[in-house]
């Protein structure tokens, strides 16, 4: 069973920790932009689900908002696309999970550099003066 939980206040621990489970706490407000600073003075969520067809005002959820994840009309959705990136930022937790962001996220690149034993590089090494670093210096360096 869900539970709708009215009156809630920003000392309820309801309000403190995220919620996994049939809760939904409801925090009216008068406009958009009182929601959006309610939101924006809290943790960033691990998803942020906007309900509404007015292109603006999603395009301004959208561009004033942090969250790992968002949802236009719809919840939960988002997690059930194997190629649209899923996880959270800051203290909801990081990295993408899903498709090409989540073999990145659980990857680590490691980088490789190999020098030959023909050493080009050499050519400019000290003591300065050569010609090939005069030409150099002349060239690339103003």
């Amino acid at each position: 069973p869900h539970h709708l939980l009215l009156d809630v206040t920003d000392e309820m621990r309801v309000m403190q920790d995220e919620i996994f489970g049939p809760l939904l706490p409801v925090v009216p407000y008068d406009d958009l932009q009182q929601a959006l600073t309610y939101v924006n003075a809290r943790p960033r969520p691990l998803a942020l689900y906007y309900f509404g067809y007015d292109k603006a005002e999603q395009q301004v959820v959208l561009e004033h908002t942090h969250s790992g994840g968002v949802c236009l009309n719809d919840t939960l959705l988002h997690v059930a696309q194997d190629d649209l990136p899923f996880g959270g930022v800051g203290p909801s937790g990081m990295g993408h999970y899903h498709g090409h962001e989540g073999f990145l996220t659980f990857s680590k690149a490691k980088g490789v550099f190999v020098k030959q034993r023909f050493n080009a590089a050499r050519m400019i090494y000290p003591p300065y003066g050569k010609a090939l670093q005069k030409l150099v210096y002349r060239l690339f360096v103003r």
